[in-house]
């Protein structure tokens, strides 16, 4: 990456310990973002390949890497998942993530912390139109990756993202509300573990705060506090919604050092176990 040594203005620093949220634009160097683009372009091609479908896509390019993708999910659902499953252990997208350049801004973020990178909790999402049954509801990040209390997510669209793509919503300054109940109340048996968890009063806490969804091109970056409130947008375009999150904890943060770095629900872990005091009935 060309921004190894990236220094925060004092400015935006102090704009993310009031919002809990710093959006930089343009941050990542336009070769990473295609060089992991292309390889989701391979890896579709490969799933083609694989199940013996048509491969009648366009020529690899940043505006079309995910070509053929929603006609996968169309014909069969099930074959979109070895897509989402497979790209996470793309190279490309390894190496971004682990990247020094994180553990350097989480350290201007919060001096003195250890920073370390939450296994399982980094991938590339996929949000597909009309799937409303794996939309993230109003939500901190901490319960569905404990690890420390004091974590960063680091999110970067791989498309550009439009007001009908459902940008994500966040609550701003809402981390300053520490970690909040959670509970239960779907009934949708498709979703499951961290699908399931919403803020127990979640109309309550969301009123409270100024609500903003960036609308955001490939290469920024959005830096967001694990306590701040936030939620999926809905998706009605014709275009999935492709991100990446990479997210980083604090060794040293007594919360996370009183339960080990346990991981939620992505580790096997049952969140409940660890914080039954901010699960509520409905959870129990």
């Amino acid at each position: 990456m060309s921004n190894e040594n990236y220094r925060l203005a004092a400015a935006q620093v102090d704009e993310f310990n009031s919002s809990g949220l710093l959006l930089i634009k343009g941050f990542y160097d336009p070769q990473d973002i295609h060089a992991v683009q292309y390889g989701i372009y391979n890896i579709i091609g490969r799933v083609l390949e694989r199940h013996k479908l048509v491969d009648d896509r366009k020529p690899f390019s940043a505006d079309c890497f995910d070509d053929g993708f929603n006609a996968i999910i169309r014909r069969d659902r099930s074959i979109g998942s070895e897509v989402y499953d497979a790209i996470k252990q793309l190279p490309a997208f390894i190496r971004l993530l682990s990247s020094s350049v994180h553990e350097n801004i989480m350290m201007q973020l919060r001096p003195g912390a250890q920073p370390g990178i939450a296994a399982g909790g980094s991938g590339i999402r996929i949000d597909n139109p009309g799937e409303d049954q794996y939309r993230a509801f109003w939500h901190q990040e901490y319960p569905a990756q404990l690890r420390s209390l004091n974590g960063l997510v680091f999110w970067s669209p791989l498309v550009p993202i439009t007001e009908d793509m459902g940008p994500v919503k966040f609550c701003l300054s809402s981390h300053k509300e520490g970690p909040l109940p959670v509970t239960n109340d779907s009934d949708d048996e498709q979703r499951r573990g961290a699908y399931n968890l919403r803020l127990h009063n979640e109309a309550y806490y969301c009123s409270k705060y100024q609500q903003i969804a960036p609308l955001t091109e490939p290469g920024d970056m959005v830096i967001i506090d694990f306590l701040v409130i936030h939620a999926s947008g809905f998706n009605r375009s014709q275009r999935s919604r492709w991100s990446m999150q990479f997210r980083y904890f604090d060794f040293s943060e007594p919360t996370g050092i009183s339960h080990g770095w346990r991981g939620s629900f992505a580790s096997g872990v049952d969140f409940r176990l660890i914080h039954p005091e901010l699960c509520k009935d409905s959870l129990q």
